[in-house]
């Protein structure tokens, strides 16, 4: 009897324990978000503001607990991609993104994909970046849907009918999916042509400063309303694109990720 009593102890200490332990795991990960996560990251909890980098006096802290959190999530793991890539370590970077991505980040495919489709630390492979865009926006992922239609051509022939259908979904919310749509349905690509549906996405994505939108819309609608603002908003812009130089002219307000250009919206 006593050692029965014994046991049912040992069994009351084990799972009174075993919450503090899931606590301690969960305190990383809680202190990972708070100062690494992306707040376009469809893996992001929705009680988790984001950041759009992570701040140089965070980078540390960020890095020591995304390192210990992302032993069991692949979310900390590509937030310790972000803050290896925010501390210029991007060859560590680039390996935290390849586990997180195997492990079905979304985010971190983008993030391999565009630094395949620019060569930022990696040979340059647009096939592989299509490879990565296409798994991502299968998934549901705006930027995946948006780099894989700025890729183009270039590699595995495109299918514009299914950039079309997956740009769609994305364009509720997602200011590049807007333009790239916009332009889509402008051109007639993938479907019939529609100039005042387009005319309208790039409204939305111009609404968002959207750089090529912007430039889009032209001087006769946008200059209607504040032409000073609007100037000054599309060349702070216009500024951030020069960091994806490595990337074709036509690419660099697409092909963007935080370890490439973090302040162009993701």
């Amino acid at each position: 009897m006593m050692k029965r009593f014994f046991r049912l102890g040992l069994v009351a200490m084990a799972v009174i324990a075993a919450p503090a332990v899931a606590q301690a795991q969960s305190a990383d990960l809680v202190l990972c978000d708070r100062l690494a996560a992306d707040a376009s990251d469809p893996d992001k909890p929705a009680d988790v503001k984001g950041v759009s980098d992570v701040a140089p006096s965070d980078i540390a802290t960020a890095i020591k607990y995304c390192a210990v959190a992302a032993k069991s999530s692949r979310r900390a793991m590509y937030q310790l991609g972000r803050a290896y890539a925010a501390n210029r370590q991007l060859p560590e970077a680039i390996s935290a993104w390849r586990k997180a991505a195997d492990k079905g980040s979304t985010s971190a495919m983008v993030e391999l994909g565009v630094h395949y489709g620019t060569g930022n630390g990696v040979a340059r492979d647009e096939a592989q970046a299509r490879k990565l865009f296409e798994r991502a926006a299968e998934a549901g992922n705006p930027r995946g849907v948006s780099n894989l239609a700025a890729l183009g051509g270039g590699g595995a022939p495109a299918d514009p009918a299914r950039s079309r259908e997956l740009l769609g979904r994305a364009a509720e919310t997602n200011a590049e999916a807007q333009y790239q749509l916009g332009m889509m349905l402008a051109e007639g690509a993938g479907g019939q042509k529609d100039d005042a549906a387009a005319r309208a996405l790039f409204e939305k994505a111009a609404a968002q400063n959207h750089p090529g939108a912007l430039e889009r819309m032209g001087d006769d609608v946008l200059l209607e309303h504040d032409p000073d603002a609007q100037s000054h908003a599309y060349q702070s812009l216009i500024r951030t694109t020069p960091a994806i130089s490595s990337a074709a002219p036509s690419r660099r307000d697409t092909l963007t990720g935080c370890g490439v250009n973090p302040s162009i919206p993701k």
